[in-house]
């Protein structure tokens, strides 16, 4: 079908914009994977893939032309934490940068419409158990600093442009599709839950970070969203725009946490073993709290998370990562 609405999705080949563009699909929307593939998968795409950076205008022009482009689903991102610490400029190329040049080619192709995938990051050294979308962002790094800069040049498209624009503040993504094709796959894994279970399976050493946190066992806890339902939470934002709605910054979380000890606990009720670990000091910057309000969201996008309950995010991620990391 032709008639569908097209969506171009940057970093589409990756874990959240992957479990987007089949959202989008099943919504009735045409999904347009942009990626240039350093860190994306050729294997998740769904549907077409335009192959470039977001600093090649010609091909990202090209893109909006020949795929009469309705709307934008931004991604693309570099994202690691440590990373941006010691080399910023990666950062402020690929991410600020990168998202100037898109929102360029959406001007000159007519194109207003974008929901971009922000991140809690933005909130610094927030430490809360119900974290608001009016709590102060200061980042702390050059990852968060680099989003924080793109909600601000949308905010300014908002009001000079009349751009539609969603920016959703993602907490921990997590999970993966329940009929197991895609999930987290990364050269570089960081993320707690992927990395405990890669331990498990032999292929890396994992640590608990701090178990001397003002919490009930010690170690920090943190709100975990499984990521179909950051998919759907990216559709009813595309779908409110369609509406004239202006946009906004909104939290993606679930209003809960649990802490590094309960995410492990919960990967032996699943798995059935022990993740093997240490116990290391504190990392500097990291808060005992961060907690989402999604009180926003549900209210305006009338999101509630549907799989993010503990086992659920377990147990998919786990069904994924014994079929992408065999153990050794």
């Amino acid at each position: 079908m032709t008639d569908r609405p097209t969506i171009l999705v940057t970093g589409g080949a990756g874990y959240i914009g992957a479990h987007a563009c089949r959202a989008l699909a099943a919504a009735g929307y045409r999904p347009v994977v942009y990626d240039n593939l350093t860190t994306g998968h050729r294997s998740f795409v769904a549907g077409e893939l335009v192959t470039g950076d977001l600093l090649d205008g010609a091909t990202l022009a090209r893109a909006f032309t020949d795929h009469k482009v309705t709307a934008v689903m931004h991604f693309a991102a570099a994202s690691l934490v440590g990373e941006s610490m010691t080399d910023p400029q990666k950062y402020y190329v690929n991410n600020v940068q990168g998202t100037l040049s898109l929102l360029q080619a959406m001007r000159n192709a007519g194109c207003h419409r974008i929901v971009f995938s922000s991140t809690g990051a933005v909130y610094g050294n927030a430490d809360s158990k119900a974290l608001s979308e009016d709590f102060p962002c200061v980042p702390i790094n050059p990852y968060g600093a680099s989003k924080w800069m793109i909600e601000r040049m949308l905010a300014d498209y908002r009001a000079a442009y009349g751009f539609g624009a969603f920016c959703l503040r993602y907490f921990n993504a997590s999970g993966a599709d329940p009929a197991g094709g895609i999930g987290e796959l990364r050269d570089n894994e960081t993320h707690l839950i992927p990395r405990a279970m890669m331990a498990l399976q032999g292929h890396v050493e994992f640590a608990v970070f701090g178990d001397d946190y003002d919490t009930p066992d010690g170690t920090a806890i943190r709100d975990y969203i499984h990521v179909t339902d950051l998919a759907a939470a990216h559709v009813a934002a595309l779908k409110l725009l369609e509406t004239g709605h202006g946009g906004g910054s909104f939290n993606l979380g679930t209003g809960s946490g649990f802490s590094v000890r309960e995410i492990l606990n919960a990967i032996k009720q699943e798995t059935g073993r022990e993740v093997p670990h240490t116990v290391k000091p504190r990392r500097a910057g990291d808060p005992t709290y961060l907690v989402a309000d999604p009180s926003a969201a549900r209210k305006v996008l009338d999101f509630v998370p549907r799989h993010s309950d503990l086992p659920t995010v377990i147990r998919t991620a786990w069904a994924w990562h014994q079929k992408a990391h065999p153990p050794k």
